[in-house]
């Protein structure tokens, strides 16, 4: 049990400061928006920001993810759910997060393969490319770009995807554990 209470207190930090880190991506978003319309007003317009604001906003909900579910500030279909009790609502999170953890599963490897393919790797096997890639025997072939104006490389955002949806794996782990202690009576 100490394992659990370790791991739950771990990843629940470790996802509450990238959260109320990336709380701040708006802003960011902001300045990327408002520079467009300035650029636009008064200058040439700029070729990055549409996509740059694009590539924040996938930050900022993907890493933002994970700190969304810790608070339990995810959508839910409240009609019934609301009204239940904390061991009622227990057993119900604790049957429906294996879907989420499967769907996580699944967008884990889809990301990996889309990032694999962003690095010019065009084989089935992702996961070996990435392993190939530290060991020396896999090499990165032609980069996938952009097909905008401003043609930018594709990996760096599909690594932060990677990176997000690992995270909220994780904190689906996290609120599973939680979810079983809530059963065993045991206080959070």
């Amino acid at each position: 049990m100490r394992f659990i209470r370790g791991y739950i207190r771990g990843i629940d930090a470790m996802n509450r400061r990238i959260g109320r880190i990336m709380m701040y991506g708006i802003f960011v978003l902001m300045g990327v928006l408002l520079w467009s319309t300035v650029s636009k007003a008064f200058f040439v317009p700029s070729l990055w920001t549409l996509e740059m604001a694009q590539f924040v906003m996938v930050g900022y909900y993907i890493l933002g993810g994970p700190y969304s579910i810790q608070l339990g500030s995810n959508v839910r279909m409240d009609l019934l759910y609301g009204d239940w009790s904390l061991r009622r609502k227990a057993w119900f999170d604790l049957f429906t997060v294996f879907f989420l953890i499967f769907y996580l599963c699944v967008l884990l490897y889809g990301a990996v393969s889309s990032t694999a393919y962003s690095l010019g790797y065009w084989g089935t096997e992702p996961f070996s490319f990435f392993g190939g890639l530290i060991t020396g025997s896999e090499e990165v072939g032609h980069m996938e770009q952009s097909s905008s104006a401003w043609r930018p490389y594709l990996w760096p955002i599909k690594v932060v995807m990677i990176v997000g949806i690992f995270l909220m794996l994780l904190q689906c782990l996290s609120e599973l554990a939680k979810d079983v202690l809530r059963l065993k009576g045991e206080a959070i």
